[in-house]
């Protein structure tokens, strides 16, 4: 049987920011347990919620030597769902009421949690083949494989993978501080190992001495060995070409699911969607204040209101998207001038948009179930999750064709009657419009063409059962090699 070590900042359902916890959460329950013991490795926030920590079972606790200064190490241990998680306890570290802060405070927290991840597996008598790392802030990981912790034969022949979920977080800090936290010799700031741009950097240090890279779908694994998109590591991830794949991300489709959902007014499935899916939207405009019409074209955001995810294009077009005849729900907080331009629309069309300026899960399944389509116009999407909710629960996605969004949604085709929603190539404001428009035509004017790609949409499999097969083939590979 192979062992596997999941090591992670957050992992549904103890502690979430973003889409890196619902991976983390979802994906070890999906291997063949027969086969493959997956465990999973984070941090005790204390800002975790009590229902979770009460939960915890105590199971020791050691030092270990941060360079000049010795650092207590607890380990907490629970299982759950099938899956043993362990919790690294520092109260120093992981105090503070979200699991991220300042980044000269995160650089010396995960240096820590890296270290004390690895010192932890003799401690809990578990040797894994694989230590499968997640981002930045485990980037040190792969890094101690070959230096302090490659001699003992505990760790001897010990394989580390590093996943890329969203290249643009690095873990950047200054060289001197690095190396007085980490206690690693000079040896290892070049440019051709920690050093980049004349600062330390974490998540290159995983992609040089990792075995293997991965990232969250095939088109952002081409897209960061670009220019554009490569956020200054393209060199290093050409050179590494051969041992990097990209493998798309997944969705947990029994949290995710119309036919069950509980926070939803009515469910629902492929079978039956075209009466009761309406229940949803009549629902969902009520409670909002809405114009109550079944027959009315519903458009929904859920994301962070970032650059990032396209709001640029969104807040140049506001005015043409609400003189459409349609309605606009979003929900979700990020940058000032997008979350005051939302207000002022809600303010200004306050039958027509809805700015839910927060974040709530149950309100975004709501949006999901209710919704006639979806817009999600990202800049760059490393695989995106919301896409696949709102495919899941009918609601036709409308993207831009970047990383995961143009793997995951076939554009709509109208003389062969199939696809699974709408997209657009250029990062384009009037491109996005045009799409928008193209979508509410169809959905005016082709009823039939419209119900076929939601029940499309909510009939293709995009739960974790084929990403974990690949990620299977992968640490085959990888131990073979």
């Amino acid at each position: 049987m192979k062992k596997i070590l999941f090591v992670a900042s957050e992992c549904v359902p103890f502690i979430k920011t973003g889409g890196l916890a619902d991976v983390v959460g979802s994906l070890p329950k999906y291997f063949d347990k027969k086969k493959y013991d997956v465990r999973v490795m984070l941090p005790k926030y204390i800002c975790m919620t009590e229902e979770w920590t009460k939960c915890l079972k105590y199971k020791t606790n050691f030092y270990i030597d941060m360079n000049w200064r010795s650092q207590y190490v607890g380990i907490f241990e629970l299982k759950h769902g099938g899956i043993t998680y362990y919790f690294i306890d520092n109260e120093y570290y992981f105090a503070g009421f979200k699991p991220y802060g300042n980044i000269y405070e995160d650089i010396e927290k995960f240096a820590f949690f890296s270290k004390a991840a690895l010192a932890a597996l003799p401690v809990v008598d578990f040797q894994p083949n694989i230590v499968h790392c997640h981002d930045w802030q485990t980037g040190l990981i792969p890094v101690h494989l070959k230096d302090k912790f490659h001699d003992g034969d505990f760790y001897q022949g010990m394989r580390s993978i590093m996943t890329i979920h969203n290249l643009k977080f690095q873990g950047v800090w200054d060289i001197k501080a690095v190396q007085d936290i980490t206690g690693l010799p000079a040896y290892y700031f070049t440019p051709d190992k920690l050093e980049a741009y004349g600062d330390a950097n974490y998540l290159k240090g995983g992609l040089v001495y990792a075995d293997a890279i991965t990232t969250v779908s095939e088109t952002y694994a081409e897209e960061i060995k670009t220019e554009f998109f490569g956020e200054n590591l393209e060199g290093l991830l050409n050179a590494r070409a051969n041992d990097l794949r990209g493998i798309l991300n997944g969705l947990d489709y029994e949290e995710y699911n119309p036919a069950t959902d509980k926070w939803i007014e009515q469910n629902f499935n492929a079978g039956n969607f075209r009466k009761e899916k309406i229940k949803n939207k009549k629902a969902l405009q009520k409670e909002l204040g809405l114009e109550i019409d079944h027959k009315k074209f519903m458009l929904g955001v859920v994301s962070r209101l970032t650059d990032q995810k396209g709001f640029d294009l969104i807040a140049y077009m506001m005015d043409e998207i609400c003189s459409r005849d349609l309605q606009l729900v979003v929900l979700g907080t990020g940058e000032e001038q997008y979350e005051n331009m939302f207000r002022h629309y809600a303010w200004k069309y306050p039958e027509k948009v809805s700015a839910n300026i927060y974040y709530s899960e149950e309100r975004s399944h709501q949006i999901y179930a209710a919704c006639d389509a979806f817009l999600m116009p990202s800049l760059f999407e490393p695989c995106g999750l919301s896409q696949l909710m709102s495919m899941r629960y009918g609601t036709v996605p409308l993207v831009r064709e970047t990383g995961g969004l143009k793997d995951t949604v076939k554009p709509y085709n109208e003389f062969e009657h199939n696809g699974t929603g709408f997209s657009f190539a250029n990062y384009n404001a009037h491109e996005m419009m045009n799409t928008i428009d193209y979508a509410l035509h169809v959905y005016t004017h082709k009823k039939r063409d419209w119900n076929k790609l939601a029940q499309n949409a909510m009939e293709i499999d995009y739960s974790w059962s084929a990403s974990a097969l690949q990620y299977q083939e992968l640490y085959d590979w990888i131990s073979a090699v």
